[in-house]
């Protein structure tokens, strides 16, 4: 269907890829990884055409519907949710009015025969266009999929003007699905959705007919969905076969045999320079050594991509604090709207979290797990009820304002420095190199940053001090999978307790030990395990998405 054959290109002097090779085949999931930088949006960029290759092209079928979902949406204003997503089928609009606007002349009595076989012809034709376009099913499909997305019935007719960004998010994706393109091309779809929505997404995509390519940061997501993984890095496209955990394995099998094979051949060459060297003043071997530097001269030699170095991170020893970390009990939260109207948050809510607890906050967006965090760490107060932090408690808060901290004409050596003046830099180099910042990034400018790499900056702050209770909200956002799988591997081993809000499924099912659930207003505790959770709340993970 899609075919990238002898790809090269370059922006200035830097090439992201050469003479590489790509092939989405319909009906393909495949996922698309590499490092920041590596040339992911490029890929779709001239999938799409917007951008060309240098050398190499790019071949398609001429008719081929594609659905670009991308994380820089245009800008809305003007339609209600529900008009923004019918209007991802260009023609409809002007299809339905035309339709009405002869609907209302075939009632006129008055119309003349003749006239009335011209518009009749028309009508039909019309008809005809808008039944190949979906547009009777159109307004019933993009509806579903608002739902499926957590935007009800009820804000369907709000302007998108009144949407916030991660929402207006949300209305951008249920566009290009009611597209319902040939070739889906999407750039982490996942982002602003939470897990019921996810789930959604997941199943609607399990059902989608067409091709897809995306990038995406949720690796349960991607296992649930692709089946040949395209990894963009070392100015390559490298593709493997499977799932994501597929992918991670074979590319470490892959670079081990590659490190085997270049040292063998070093070994040869080695051997073969040794003889040219230890003979070629000899007459009666010239023949021999002539043809041993023809055959080196001919060989290519096996290149070893470097591999990021592992840096296992040690935790700062933390006092012991007590067995009851944080109780509350009848917290009450309501937030006064713009309007001056009273909205309740949460009420009643009542618990007790235990040191050693690992406790995943969950709920849809909205549901108070942000606000429920900001109470417990002092950062509001309930409007009734109360809450104790228990003795030796040292409190860890990380939020998406966290980064707001950070002073962006620092480099990254000196914000560690400003929090940690008295640790030796070669402490802090090894904090930034287990939190995935190589040698060269140390020196670079918060200013110039990634939000995912300002994420890992504030992250490091935090694990450095010797805190004993850790309150993240969603600590997983921006961050790439390896990343995650850092921080993942870091609080596995903390030596305190954690309480978070994270909409990455692997993360929560390889750290939960209890669950609080944020469901309509109230609070529900469930004492178990990630997979404990979703048997007991069956239902919510199993919403059926709409027939496509």
């Amino acid at each position: 269907m899609v075919h990238l054959s002898g790809v090269t290109k370059q922006f200035g002097p830097r090439i992201l890829y050469r003479k590489a090779q790509m092939q989405i085949n319909e009906g393909e999931k495949i996922g698309l990884v590499g490092p920041n930088g590596a040339g992911k949006t490029t890929i779709f960029r001239l999938i799409t055409g917007e951008d060309s290759p240098d050398e190499g092209t790019v071949s398609k079928p001429d008719r081929l519907k594609i659905g670009y979902f991308s994380q820089n949406i245009a800008e809305m204003g003007g339609r209600t949710a529900l008009q923004e997503v019918m209007s991802a089928v260009g023609d409809f609009g002007k299809l339905q009015a035309r339709i009405k606007e002869i609907e209302a002349r075939l009632a006129d009595p008055d119309l003349g025969e003749d006239e009335m076989t011209k518009i009749l012809e028309e009508y039909g034709e019309l008809q005809s266009e808008f039944d190949r376009i979906g547009g009777y099913s159109l307004e019933s499909r993009a509806a579903e999929i608002l739902t499926g997305l957590g935007i009800g019935p009820e804000d369907y007719n709000r302007p998108t003007e009144h949407f916030s960004g991660g929402w207006k998010m949300r209305i951008a994706l249920a566009k290009i699905l009611a597209l319902q393109p040939d070739l889906l091309l999407m750039d982490e779809p996942t982002n602003h959705l939470d897990i019921e929505s996810i789930i959604w997404l997941e199943e609607w995509l399990r059902q989608f007919p067409g091709a897809l390519v995306m990038t995406s940061h949720d690796r349960d997501f991607m296992n649930r969905l692709v089946s040949k993984i395209v990894e963009v890095n070392h100015k390559t496209l490298t593709t493997y076969g499977g799932d994501y955990d597929f992918y991670e394995r074979e590319r470490k099998i892959r670079h081990e045999q590659l490190i085997a094979s270049a040292k063998r051949q070093e070994d040869m060459l080695a051997k073969e320079n040794e003889f040219i060297a230890r003979f070629a003043a000899r007459a009666s071997h010239a023949a021999q050594v002539q043809s041993r530097v023809k055959k080196l001269e001919k060989i290519e030699i096996i290149e070893v991509p470097p591999e990021e170095k592992e840096i296992q991170f040690q935790w700062p020893e933390p006092p012991r604090g007590g067995d009851e970390v944080v109780k509350f009990e009848g917290l009450q939260k309501t937030w006064t709207t713009p309007e001056g109207r009273e909205k309740l948050v949460f009420k009643d809510a009542s618990a007790l979290v235990r040191r050693l607890d690992r406790v995943a906050v969950v709920g849809i967006n909205g549901a108070g797990k942000s606000t429920l965090m900001k109470v417990l760490t002092g950062q509001t107060q309930p409007t009734t009820g109360k809450y104790q932090i228990g003795p030796s408690i040292q409190l860890g808060y990380f939020s998406q304002s966290s980064m707001d901290i950070l002073n962006p004409a620092n480099t990254l050596l000196d914000e560690l420095q400003s929090h940690f003046p008295h640790q030796n830099v070669g402490y802090l180099r090894n904090l930034l190199g287990a939190m995935k910042f190589s040698g060269e990034d140390h020196d670079k400018k918060i200013s110039i940053l990634s939000g995912g790499e300002k994420s890992r900056v504030v992250l490091a702050t935090l694990l450095a001090n010797p805190l004993n209770f850790l309150v993240l909200d969603e600590p997983t956002n921006h961050l790439d999978i390896q990343s995650r799988d850092v921080l993942l591997d870091a609080l596995k081993s903390f030596p305190g307790t954690v309480m978070m809000v994270s909409h990455d499924r692997h993360f929560l099912r390889e750290l939960t030990t209890r669950v609080f659930e944020l469901h309509k207003n109230s609070l529900q505790v469930f004492d178990g395990t990630w997979d404990y959770y979703v048997e007991k709340r069956g239902d919510i993970f199993k919403r059926e998405a709409p027939k496509i």
